[in-house]
């Protein structure tokens, strides 16, 4: 385990927020890596959680990104609620997403975070032209990081929203089959799919059925 302390909290949207961490020595990953992290404090040593680092492999800080579910997770209120200085214990990285080759990242709310670092990465060296996004989210206000989005996948970012129509989205409605079969013409490309279940399991479901290959993983 690396012991790690809080550096800067704050919110991106009105229930997600990023925690800047100092980075351990000798801590090292790669893009779509995740962590085991709990707060170093006895009631909580043994309550650590999986979340995606979301920050690029050379910066001197860590990042996350995390949405607070204040219904069902003590361990993500208290977090939620921590000031700087607060210590934690971060686990070795591991595998939640590898990243195989351009295609399209279809998220739904903080679904997105586990692409965050392959995009950022992406971006730096140059190779986003081909890839596609298309995220989800209730309304506008939940859209994390859309500047960043949109400057990364420019006209291939497609934002939807399923309770509002909002000029901040460009569709209004669900992630469906009609909707995957007007916008994905490339059956052969890679799919990156990361959301709430009922969301990763149908986009599968309707991908597999439209004959596409995906790679996903249930988030919330």
């Amino acid at each position: 385990m690396f012991q790690t302390e809080l550096l800067l909290r704050e919110f991106v949207t009105h229930d997600v927020q990023r925690y800047i961490l100092a980075k351990p020595e000798g801590f090292s990953f790669t893009p779509g890596q995740a962590i085991e992290m709990a707060i170093d404090e006895p009631k909580w040593r043994d309550q650590a959680r999986p979340f995606t680092l979301t920050n690029r492999v050379d910066d001197r800080v860590l990042e996350l990104m995390i949405k607070s579910y204040g219904d069902h997770d003590g361990m993500t209120q208290t977090l939620g609620k921590s000031q700087p200085g607060q210590k934690l214990l971060l686990s070795e990285p591991f595998d939640s997403f590898t990243y195989e080759g351009s295609g399209w990242f279809i998220a739904a709310g903080a679904g997105i975070t586990p692409f965050l670092a392959i995009i950022r990465d992406l971006a730096d060296r140059g190779e986003l032209a081909n890839q596609k996004l298309i995220y989800s989210n209730k309304t506008a206000d939940d859209i994390i990081q859309q500047r960043e989005l949109e400057a990364a996948f420019g006209e291939n970012a497609h934002f939807v929203c399923t309770r509002e129509s909002s000029p901040l989205c460009t569709h209004f409605g669900h992630v469906d089959e009609a909707y995957l079969h007007e916008h994905v013409r490339d059956l052969n490309e890679e799919f990156y799919v990361c959301g709430p279940p009922a969301f990763t399991q149908q986009v599968k479901k309707t991908l597999g059925e439209l004959g596409g290959n995906t790679r996903s993983m249930e988030f919330g």
